[in-house]
């Protein structure tokens, strides 16, 4: 069975961004920090068909 020739037919159920979450980094003693804020896009598929 060869999943190459397979055809899959999907609707989009939802497509945003998530909760934003907060890289931080620090090194101690040596006056180096940052922040970054990152926001990952998702997208929710349903699938049909698989054939």
């Amino acid at each position: 069975s060869s999943l190459g020739s397979a055809r899959i037919s999907a609707t989009i159920v939802d497509h945003g961004r998530d909760d934003k979450i907060i890289v931080f980094k620090k090194k101690r003693r040596k006056h180096y920090k940052r922040k970054q804020g990152h926001r990952q896009g998702y997208t929710t598929l349903k699938i049909d068909s698989i054939g």
